[in-house]
Protein backbone atom coordinates (compact mmCIF):
# COMPACT_ATOMS: atom_id res chain seq x y z
CA UNK A 1 0.00 0.00 0.00
CA UNK A 2 1.44 3.37 -1.02
CA UNK A 3 0.64 6.78 0.45
CA UNK A 4 -0.19 9.35 -2.21
CA UNK A 5 2.06 12.40 -1.76
CA UNK A 6 2.00 15.49 -4.00
CA UNK A 7 5.17 15.93 -6.02
CA UNK A 8 6.24 19.25 -7.53
CA UNK A 9 8.50 17.37 -9.95
CA UNK A 10 5.40 15.94 -11.59
CA UNK A 11 4.01 19.38 -12.23
CA UNK A 12 1.27 19.16 -9.63
CA UNK A 13 1.18 21.81 -6.95
CA UNK A 14 0.08 21.05 -3.43
CA UNK A 15 -2.93 23.36 -3.86
CA UNK A 16 -4.06 21.58 -7.03
CA UNK A 17 -3.68 18.23 -5.29
CA UNK A 18 -5.75 19.36 -2.31
CA UNK A 19 -8.48 20.84 -4.54
CA UNK A 20 -8.74 17.68 -6.61
CA UNK A 21 -8.55 14.97 -3.98
CA UNK A 22 -9.03 16.40 -0.50
CA UNK A 23 -11.78 19.02 -0.75
CA UNK A 24 -14.63 16.52 -0.87
CA UNK A 25 -15.31 12.96 -1.85
CA UNK A 26 -16.22 12.65 -5.54
CA UNK A 27 -19.90 12.41 -6.47
CA UNK A 28 -19.99 9.08 -8.26
CA UNK A 29 -22.60 6.35 -8.42
CA UNK A 30 -21.91 3.04 -6.71
CA UNK A 31 -20.83 0.54 -9.34
CA UNK A 32 -23.11 -2.45 -9.88
CA UNK A 33 -20.31 -4.50 -11.42
CA UNK A 34 -20.02 -8.13 -10.35
CA UNK A 35 -17.37 -8.09 -7.61
CA UNK A 36 -16.09 -10.89 -5.42
CA UNK A 37 -14.38 -10.58 -2.03
CA UNK A 38 -12.76 -12.92 0.44
CA UNK A 39 -13.43 -12.24 4.11
CA UNK A 40 -11.22 -13.78 6.80
CA UNK A 41 -11.90 -13.44 10.52
CA UNK A 42 -9.64 -14.80 13.24
CA UNK A 43 -10.95 -15.02 16.82
CA UNK A 44 -8.37 -15.46 19.59
CA UNK A 45 -9.69 -16.32 23.06
CA UNK A 46 -7.83 -15.71 26.32
CA UNK A 47 -8.75 -15.58 29.96
CA UNK A 48 -8.84 -12.29 31.86
CA UNK A 49 -5.12 -12.58 32.61
CA UNK A 50 -4.09 -13.08 29.01
CA UNK A 51 -3.63 -16.86 29.00
CA UNK A 52 -4.44 -18.31 25.58
CA UNK A 53 -7.28 -20.83 25.45
CA UNK A 54 -8.17 -21.37 21.77
CA UNK A 55 -8.62 -19.69 18.40
CA UNK A 56 -10.98 -19.92 15.44
CA UNK A 57 -10.73 -18.89 11.77
CA UNK A 58 -13.74 -18.17 9.55
CA UNK A 59 -13.37 -17.57 5.81
CA UNK A 60 -15.89 -16.98 3.06
CA UNK A 61 -16.32 -15.61 -0.46
CA UNK A 62 -18.84 -12.81 -0.95
CA UNK A 63 -20.14 -11.75 -4.36
CA UNK A 64 -22.09 -8.54 -4.98
CA UNK A 65 -23.54 -7.01 -8.13
CA UNK A 66 -26.02 -9.81 -8.80
CA UNK A 67 -29.47 -9.09 -10.33
CA UNK A 68 -31.86 -7.27 -8.01
CA UNK A 69 -28.97 -5.92 -5.89
CA UNK A 70 -28.60 -9.33 -4.26
CA UNK A 71 -25.37 -10.81 -2.89
CA UNK A 72 -24.27 -14.40 -2.27
CA UNK A 73 -21.85 -16.32 -0.03
CA UNK A 74 -19.82 -19.37 -1.06
CA UNK A 75 -16.98 -21.50 0.27
CA UNK A 76 -17.45 -20.65 3.93
CA UNK A 77 -15.07 -22.61 6.19
CA UNK A 78 -14.60 -22.63 9.95
CA UNK A 79 -11.50 -24.10 11.59
CA UNK A 80 -10.33 -24.36 15.19
CA UNK A 81 -7.01 -24.67 16.95
CA UNK A 82 -6.01 -25.10 20.60
CA UNK A 83 -2.39 -24.05 20.01
CA UNK A 84 -1.51 -20.40 19.50
CA UNK A 85 1.69 -20.99 17.52
CA UNK A 86 0.29 -23.52 15.06
CA UNK A 87 -1.40 -22.79 11.74
CA UNK A 88 -5.09 -23.47 11.34
CA UNK A 89 -6.19 -26.78 9.80
CA UNK A 90 -8.27 -26.76 6.63
CA UNK A 91 -11.50 -26.65 8.62
CA UNK A 92 -14.97 -27.75 7.60
CA UNK A 93 -17.14 -26.28 4.88
CA UNK A 94 -20.49 -24.88 6.02
CA UNK A 95 -22.93 -26.17 3.42
CA UNK A 96 -25.78 -24.08 4.84
CA UNK A 97 -23.86 -20.99 3.69
CA UNK A 98 -23.27 -22.28 0.16
CA UNK A 99 -25.17 -20.00 -2.27
CA UNK A 100 -26.73 -18.12 0.65
CA UNK A 101 -28.31 -15.24 -1.25
CA UNK A 102 -30.08 -12.11 0.01
CA UNK A 103 -30.46 -8.38 -0.52
CA UNK A 104 -28.42 -6.47 2.08
CA UNK A 105 -30.75 -4.55 4.41
CA UNK A 106 -31.74 -4.18 8.04
CA UNK A 107 -33.84 -7.34 7.57
CA UNK A 108 -30.66 -9.34 7.99
CA UNK A 109 -30.86 -8.97 11.77
CA UNK A 110 -34.18 -10.84 11.78
CA UNK A 111 -34.37 -14.53 12.67
CA UNK A 112 -36.26 -15.27 9.45
CA UNK A 113 -33.13 -14.45 7.45
CA UNK A 114 -31.30 -17.41 9.02
CA UNK A 115 -34.09 -19.97 9.21
CA UNK A 116 -32.02 -22.53 7.29
CA UNK A 117 -29.02 -22.21 9.61
CA UNK A 118 -28.40 -24.92 12.24
CA UNK A 119 -29.24 -24.15 15.85
CA UNK A 120 -25.77 -24.86 17.26
CA UNK A 121 -23.71 -21.98 18.74
CA UNK A 122 -21.14 -22.17 15.92
CA UNK A 123 -23.52 -20.55 13.45
CA UNK A 124 -23.02 -17.17 15.11
CA UNK A 125 -19.64 -17.01 13.35
CA UNK A 126 -21.30 -17.52 9.98
CA UNK A 127 -23.87 -14.84 10.81
CA UNK A 128 -21.03 -12.51 11.72
CA UNK A 129 -19.78 -12.73 8.13
CA UNK A 130 -23.14 -11.39 6.97
CA UNK A 131 -23.34 -8.68 9.62
CA UNK A 132 -19.71 -7.56 9.27
CA UNK A 133 -19.97 -7.19 5.50
CA UNK A 134 -23.16 -5.19 5.90
CA UNK A 135 -21.36 -3.02 8.46
CA UNK A 136 -18.68 -2.20 5.89
CA UNK A 137 -21.43 -1.32 3.39
CA UNK A 138 -23.02 1.10 5.87
CA UNK A 139 -19.73 2.76 6.72
CA UNK A 140 -18.79 3.06 3.04
CA UNK A 141 -21.96 4.29 1.37
CA UNK A 142 -24.82 5.25 3.64
CA UNK A 143 -22.87 8.15 5.15
CA UNK A 144 -20.59 8.90 2.19
CA UNK A 145 -21.98 12.37 1.47
CA UNK A 146 -21.64 13.48 5.10
CA UNK A 147 -17.90 12.87 5.40
CA UNK A 148 -15.43 15.77 5.44
CA UNK A 149 -11.67 15.48 5.58
CA UNK A 150 -10.32 14.82 9.08
CA UNK A 151 -13.63 15.75 10.76
CA UNK A 152 -15.08 12.94 12.91
CA UNK A 153 -18.68 12.18 11.99
CA UNK A 154 -21.01 10.50 14.47
CA UNK A 155 -23.60 8.38 12.68
CA UNK A 156 -26.99 9.78 13.72
CA UNK A 157 -30.15 7.89 14.64
CA UNK A 158 -28.41 4.85 16.09
CA UNK A 159 -31.31 2.77 17.30
CA UNK A 160 -29.69 1.70 20.56
CA UNK A 161 -30.35 -1.90 21.49
CA UNK A 162 -31.42 -4.21 18.68
CA UNK A 163 -32.21 -7.89 18.43
CA UNK A 164 -29.59 -10.08 16.73
CA UNK A 165 -31.86 -12.54 14.92
CA UNK A 166 -33.16 -13.88 18.24
CA UNK A 167 -29.77 -15.14 19.47
CA UNK A 168 -28.98 -12.05 21.51
CA UNK A 169 -28.98 -8.28 21.74
CA UNK A 170 -26.48 -5.60 20.83
CA UNK A 171 -26.40 -1.95 21.84
CA UNK A 172 -24.09 0.63 20.26
CA UNK A 173 -22.85 3.54 22.31
CA UNK A 174 -21.92 5.59 19.22
CA UNK A 175 -20.19 5.01 15.88
CA UNK A 176 -17.64 7.50 14.59
CA UNK A 177 -16.47 7.70 10.96
CA UNK A 178 -13.65 9.86 9.63
CA UNK A 179 -12.40 10.37 6.09
CA UNK A 180 -8.62 10.58 6.59
CA UNK A 181 -7.42 11.20 3.04
CA UNK A 182 -6.53 9.25 -0.08
CA UNK A 183 -4.03 6.52 -0.86
CA UNK A 184 -3.12 4.11 -3.65
CA UNK A 185 -4.12 0.44 -3.32
CA UNK A 186 -3.11 -1.90 -6.14
CA UNK A 187 -2.60 1.07 -8.43
CA UNK A 188 -6.03 2.63 -7.77
CA UNK A 189 -6.93 5.80 -5.88
CA UNK A 190 -8.90 5.03 -2.72
CA UNK A 191 -10.50 7.09 0.02
CA UNK A 192 -9.32 6.09 3.49
CA UNK A 193 -12.30 5.90 5.87
CA UNK A 194 -11.64 5.03 9.50
CA UNK A 195 -14.31 3.96 11.98
CA UNK A 196 -14.60 3.12 15.65
CA UNK A 197 -17.33 2.10 18.08
CA UNK A 198 -16.43 1.95 21.76
CA UNK A 199 -18.23 0.53 24.82
CA UNK A 200 -20.96 -1.42 23.07
CA UNK A 201 -23.07 -3.88 25.07
CA UNK A 202 -23.63 -7.44 23.90
CA UNK A 203 -25.71 -10.37 25.19
CA UNK A 204 -26.02 -13.79 23.59
CA UNK A 205 -28.20 -16.78 24.40
CA UNK A 206 -27.59 -19.92 22.35
CA UNK A 207 -28.89 -23.19 23.72
CA UNK A 208 -26.92 -24.04 26.83
CA UNK A 209 -24.66 -20.98 26.60
CA UNK A 210 -25.36 -17.42 27.75
CA UNK A 211 -22.96 -14.51 27.59
CA UNK A 212 -22.94 -10.87 28.64
CA UNK A 213 -20.25 -8.25 28.09
CA UNK A 214 -18.85 -5.31 26.15
CA UNK A 215 -17.21 -4.90 22.76
CA UNK A 216 -15.04 -2.25 21.12
CA UNK A 217 -14.26 -2.31 17.41
CA UNK A 218 -12.37 -0.14 14.95
CA UNK A 219 -10.91 -0.34 11.48
CA UNK A 220 -10.40 1.12 8.01
CA UNK A 221 -12.17 0.89 4.66
CA UNK A 222 -10.30 1.63 1.42
CA UNK A 223 -12.95 2.84 -1.03
CA UNK A 224 -12.25 3.18 -4.76
CA UNK A 225 -12.84 6.80 -5.75
CA UNK A 226 -14.04 6.01 -9.27
CA UNK A 227 -16.58 3.31 -8.36
CA UNK A 228 -17.21 3.59 -4.58
CA UNK A 229 -16.55 -0.14 -4.36
CA UNK A 230 -14.58 -1.45 -1.40
CA UNK A 231 -11.06 -2.38 -2.46
CA UNK A 232 -9.91 -3.58 0.97
CA UNK A 233 -11.13 -3.33 4.55
CA UNK A 234 -9.88 -4.30 7.99
CA UNK A 235 -11.58 -4.47 11.37
CA UNK A 236 -10.31 -5.25 14.85
CA UNK A 237 -12.41 -5.85 17.95
CA UNK A 238 -11.97 -6.66 21.59
CA UNK A 239 -14.73 -8.30 23.61
CA UNK A 240 -14.90 -9.23 27.27
CA UNK A 241 -17.79 -11.49 28.18
CA UNK A 242 -19.07 -13.34 31.20
CA UNK A 243 -19.92 -16.88 30.10
CA UNK A 244 -22.57 -19.06 31.70
CA UNK A 245 -22.90 -22.70 30.61
CA UNK A 246 -25.81 -24.84 31.77
CA UNK A 247 -24.67 -27.49 34.23
CA UNK A 248 -21.53 -25.60 35.28
CA UNK A 249 -21.54 -24.12 38.77
CA UNK A 250 -19.37 -21.06 38.09
CA UNK A 251 -19.42 -18.40 35.42
CA UNK A 252 -16.13 -17.36 33.83
CA UNK A 253 -14.71 -14.44 31.84
CA UNK A 254 -13.35 -14.65 28.30
CA UNK A 255 -11.51 -11.97 26.33
CA UNK A 256 -11.80 -12.33 22.55
CA UNK A 257 -9.68 -10.47 20.02
CA UNK A 258 -11.04 -10.53 16.47
CA UNK A 259 -8.98 -9.62 13.40
CA UNK A 260 -10.97 -9.30 10.20
CA UNK A 261 -9.75 -8.71 6.66
CA UNK A 262 -11.67 -8.15 3.41
CA UNK A 263 -9.85 -8.34 0.09
CA UNK A 264 -11.20 -8.02 -3.44
CA UNK A 265 -10.45 -11.13 -5.49
CA UNK A 266 -12.39 -10.32 -8.68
Amino acid sequence: MLALIPSASKGQSEKAFVNKYLTKLPSVSLSKALTRYRMTAVYTNRDLYGKFTDKKKVTGEYTRGLPGDSVVWNNVYISDSQKFEESFPAGSKKEYMENFKYVPSDNMVKAEAFKEFPSNPENVYARNLVWDMYTFDIFSWQNYDSLKLNIPYIIPNIQGEFDMAEIGKYEHNKIILCWKGVTVVKGELCAVIEFNAIDNLIQLSMGQIKTKGTEQYWGTVYLLLKTKLIEEAVMYSGTIQEIEIAGMKDKFLVKTIRELNVEKIQ
